[in-house]
């Protein structure tokens, strides 16, 4: 309400400006909240926090002294400190997401992962607490994960499998962060249940039917020598003398990706975000 105030009349706009001149080299007025921007409610928040002594003694002038009762009160203001706090990592995924030039389908999983992770935290620190706001901000924040849980869950299987091949192929991550999670939950790596081998074993079972068995330039040369029960047919399309000027370079080895290729039939109930993905990504 004091946004408008200031805002839409000429004469308050300077009032307003010439409180902050003394204390500041630039002026700034208060925002309001516009619902087709993103993250316009946390500007709003973040130039109110920043403003409030400014429009405490904007109050102070004799003619406005009816509208004081509208000013923000401490026990608010700490309410308005810990809602951007909550917003802030929001405004960072959405701007980092829409500012890139290049690619960003390989940082989908863990920018998903990551606010999943940051809600779980907020909800987890509120739970148990009893004040108001505090309970309100609970359910707020409740649906909002609900809301990025109904996105999650309308993952395909093209997309789910999209998203899993351009993580590891990503030559930043490749599996670490499969990795990181089974070490979040103590789950050794190299078991057959461990997101680390299924996620691994899905994107090979995935290039091995949808990339060799298309994309081939060259028959298969069996070799002489007698091959290991365990190879996968990847592997003995990487060492069948590809022509050197393939564009798609199937011949180098990396022991981050070539693993053995029987997929587990189950999928794991650890982490249903995780599992949702993984059953998605199944052909």
């Amino acid at each position: 309400m004091l946004t408008v105030l200031i805002t839409l009349a000429p004469g308050r706009r300077n009032e307003f400006i010439d409180c902050q001149k003394a204390k500041v080299r630039i002026t700034v007025l208060p925002i309001m909240d516009v619902k087709t921007r993103w993250n316009s409610t946390l500007e709003l928040l973040e130039r109110a926090y920043r403003l409030r002594e400014v429009a405490w003694e904007w109050l102070k002038y004799p003619k406005y002294s009816d509208y004081r009762p509208l000013f923000t009160t401490q026990d608010e203001w700490t309410i308005v400190k810990y809602v951007i706090e909550v917003l802030r990592p929001f405004r960072y995924w959405t701007l980092w997401i829409s500012k890139r030039h290049t690619v960003t389908l390989h940082h989908l999983i863990t920018v998903y992962n990551d606010m999943f992770d940051h809600m779980d935290g907020v909800m987890g620190a509120l739970n148990k607490k009893k004040t108001q706001w505090k309970e309100d901000l609970f359910f707020a924040v409740k649906c909002a994960r609900q809301k990025l849980s109904k996105y999650y869950t309308e993952v395909t299987s093209t997309t789910g499998m999209l998203l899993i091949t351009a993580h590891i192929l990503d030559p930043f991550r490749k599996l670490r962060s499969f990795r990181k999670w089974d070490k979040g939950m103590d789950i050794n790596p190299e078991d057959e249940t461990s997101y680390t081998t299924q996620y691994q074993e899905a994107f090979l079972k995935f290039v091995e039917n949808e990339y060799c068995g298309k994309h081939r330039r060259l028959p298969v040369i069996k070799s002489d020598n007698t091959l290991n029960n365990n190879l996968s047919s990847f592997e003995m399309a990487s060492r069948s003398g590809q022509s050197s000027n393939d564009p798609y370079n199937l011949s180098s080895i990396d022991d981050e990706y070539l693993m053995p290729t029987n997929v587990a039939e189950t999928t794991p109930g650890r982490s249903d975000r995780a599992a949702r993905l993984l059953t998605a990504a199944r052909l």
